[in-house]
């Protein structure tokens, strides 16, 4: 490290990090296993935390770390990258804006040829990015988790999962995410009644597609007054334009990195923040339970 970064300063071990005064904040960025016992000791020293994601592997690690950064008064904030996606970004806005009509659904796909992990399987590894999309955008946590999973090259890994995560609202979401699929996918489509979004974040000049399309449930001419019945209403499929906005693009991880420095200098919790990666977490416990349970 010091050979190919000839500038960077490197500590002999992570407890001399954690003692120095000059050391105000850590990432911690290794094998998703280690995230716990690490950000713990650094908030235990009073540093604010910046953890990837996911921000531990279990629901009550995660809610340890956030009580502990609450009593510290320390940051701690989660690597949800895409969350700092000006793409995804967009996407948010515009289902906030109303532009969509009332929410339907939405389909998540992250699907690629490796990598291979032999730490953690394919839904903590993958999943946790759409997941914080999926709460990002819907604004809420969901009521029900379903999960269903295959280990095809390491016993007791899956390289496959499905999700499907039923909101209180309505609203549900099916999250596909797999190492194990020819070729690379990153997309998601947002399904509403008025219009519908995709976002494919490996379209270099198409990144969001606008679709001002959908199912219109139109009431027939009747002179039956108020009375409502099935044959009282049509379904009438509707045609409009597709259209792509130009979204800005900025590197995710400098966004990112900034929200870090800002949130601590000014005092607030990031967007990213140690309650809404516990949020993430239950998800993907919940997931993994329901997927114990499966046949």
């Amino acid at each position: 490290l010091r050979r190919d970064h000839p500038g960077i300063e490197v500590a002999e071990s992570f407890a001399s990090l954690l003692a120095r005064r000059d050391v105000d904040a850590v990432i911690v960025a290794t094998p998703a296993g280690e995230h716990f016992a690490q950000a713990r000791a650094a908030l235990a020293a009073g540093k604010h935390v910046f953890v990837e994601k996911p921000l531990a592997t279990s629901v009550a690690e995660a809610r340890e770390l956030v009580a502990l950064a609450d009593r510290a008064n320390r940051t701690l904030m989660v690597g949800h990258t895409f969350l700092y996606n000006d793409a995804v970004r967009w996407v948010k806005d515009y289902i906030d804006r109303g532009e969509l009509g009332e929410l339907y659904y939405a389909n998540f796909q992250r699907l690629n040829l490796g990598r291979v992990r032999q730490d953690v399987d394919a839904l903590w590894n993958l999943a946790p990015h759409d997941v914080s999309i999926a709460l990002h955008w819907f604004g809420e946590s969901p009521a029900d988790v379903r999960a269903q999973g295959v280990s095809f090259l390491q016993p007791g890994i899956d390289d496959v999962s499905f999700l499907t995560l039923r909101f209180p609202s309505g609203r549900f979401a099916h999250i596909h995410v797999s190492w194990l699929d020819p070729s690379k996918t990153r997309r998601a489509v947002v399904v509403g009644s008025r219009k519908m979004v995709q976002y494919d974040d490996t379209s270099a000049d198409m990144r969001i597609m606008v679709f001002d399309k959908g199912i219109d449930r139109r009431r027939l001419d009747t002179e039956l007054g108020g009375f409502e019945t099935f044959d009282q209403f049509q379904l009438v499929q509707r045609a409009g334009d597709v259209w792509v906005p130009h979204v800005r693009f900025r590197e995710p991880l400098q966004v990112e990195a900034a929200e870090f420095l800002e949130s601590i200098a000014q005092g607030r919790p990031p967007l990213t923040s140690g309650p809404s990666g516990l949020a993430v977490v239950e998800t993907l416990e919940r997931a993994t339970l329901s997927r114990r349970a499966a046949p």
